[in-house]
């Protein structure tokens, strides 16, 4: 009897601690599942897309006159200029849309680096730029197709530097990212469950995100660089 005894004192503790390192290993075999699961995650990306019209237009209208005489020159110019702000005020603009005049003189025989050219007529180039600036979007679009009536008034514009090109410009970004960043969570959250879905997962939080790029490029071309000489854009 005392034999036994001692075997169960000795037993019984042994067996405890079994259990104990039973329990133990199935809570640390828990544990590390729970913890690769935590560690899976995907990575996925949401996109929103949205037409818009540019709210503003930058418009340079460039004209160039040459002679010898200077004064001459000038008046040209002068003359040439009111013919442009008439027209500009036949096509609906006022004073309050012209930003900007600048006057530009070349003087052939005051430069340096000048090459003798017997060829060279003129000594002076005068050249006025008026920039016209303007959320009347209809108006500049129309009008810079109606320039043809200044080149048969005689007013000699020039296509330099992109002058004559009207630049069309979005000012509303600020207004639309809201609703385009939780478009692009819905469409990111979307993906995300087709993921879980495939794999036979389950979507959890949002472990991180960050807002992503906004581009504005052009509706109707694929060419990025064309954006500000299109009126329609894509957000």
């Amino acid at each position: 009897m005392s034999n036994r005894c001692e075997t169960l004192n000795i037993a019984l503790p042994a067996l405890i601690v079994a259990v104990g390192l039973m329990i133990a290993a199935f809570f640390v075999q828990q544990g590390l599942t729970e913890f690769r699961s935590y560690d899976r995650y995907v990575t996925v990306k949401g996109l929103a897309t949205q037409d818009v019209e540019a709210d503003l237009v930058l418009w340079p209208i460039k004209h160039a006159s040459t002679g010898n005489e200077l004064p001459d020159v000038q008046a040209q110019v002068e003359a040439n200029t009111k013919k442009v702000l008439l027209f500009l005020k036949s096509q609906g603009f006022t004073e309050e849309d012209l930003v900007s005049q600048k006057i530009e003189v070349t003087d052939f025989l005051a430069q340096s680096y000048r090459q003798n050219n017997a060829n060279q007529q003129n000594r002076y180039i005068v050249a006025e730029t008026l920039i016209i600036r303007t959320d009347k979007v209809a108006s500049v679009e129309k009008a810079a197709q109606n320039v043809g009536s200044l080149l048969k008034q005689g007013v000699p514009l020039s296509r330099e530097n992109n002058a004559g090109t009207p630049e069309y410009i979005f000012t509303g970004l600020n207004n639309i990212k809201p609703d385009m960043i939780a478009e692009a969570t819905q469409s990111a959250r979307e993906s995300a469950e087709q993921f879980a879905n495939d794999s036979g997962a389950d979507v959890g939080s949002i472990r991180s995100a960050n807002q992503g790029v906004f581009q504005i490029l052009p509706r109707d071309s694929d060419r990025a660089y064309e954006e500000r000489n299109e009126r329609y854009k894509t957000v």
